[in-house]
């Protein structure tokens, strides 16, 4: 199987990587990322790394000025995202994926597509990013379990952070602070 890059159907900008892996009896090989297969997005410029227990959600966030790449190399979650932008045609669609242990998937995230993942399992995901961490400038949020959001999550009791748990509801952020 050769490597795919898929556009979601659901929410425009998003693409869905399949990857092709190489194993024998060493072990494996996949590429996980290669600028080509993103046309003209703009260049991944930082890497980052989020290690998390089974049990946490993180999210759900967005970036006015920033667009994720995320693969996972250990374990499993469970990936939420919705189409924020207010000129976007798929604007208000939703969106989830599970990736990791087994599902050998990559996902292009763009800006101002507001996007979480759920701990499956004790977890690593790698992601890269194509604009450098400005010490919070452009971390935004929308709560987990928005109704508007109506992502179907495989909880209804996670472990959030003090800045998840803060997070408004849509229809308590004001239309400007929207991305576009």
């Amino acid at each position: 199987m050769a490597t795919t890059v898929t556009e979601s159907e659901l929410i425009g900008g998003v693409k869905i990587v399949s990857l092709q892996s190489f194993a024998d009896t060493r072990g494996r090989f996949l590429e996980v990322w290669r600028s080509e297969w993103f046309g003209g997005a703009p260049p991944m410029i930082q890497s980052n790394r989020s290690d998390s227990v089974a049990g946490v959600l993180r999210g759900l966030h967005f970036h006015l000025r920033q667009a994720d790449y995320w693969y996972v190399t250990r374990g499993q979650v469970f990936v939420g995202l919705y189409d924020l932008r207010r000129s976007s045609p798929t604007r208000g669609a939703r969106q989830t994926l599970t990736l990791g242990d087994g599902a050998e998937l990559g996902v292009y995230i763009p800006r101002g597509v507001a996007h979480g993942f759920y701990a499956v399992t004790d977890c690593t995901m790698t992601y890269l990013v194509d604009g450098y961490y400005e010490g919070g400038a452009d971390e935004h949020g929308v709560a987990w379990n928005d109704p508007e959001a109506a992502l179907a999550w495989p909880t209804a009791d996670p472990s959030l952070s003090p800045r998840d748990q803060a997070n408004p509801r849509l229809a308590d952020i004001p239309a400007s602070r929207l991305p576009e």
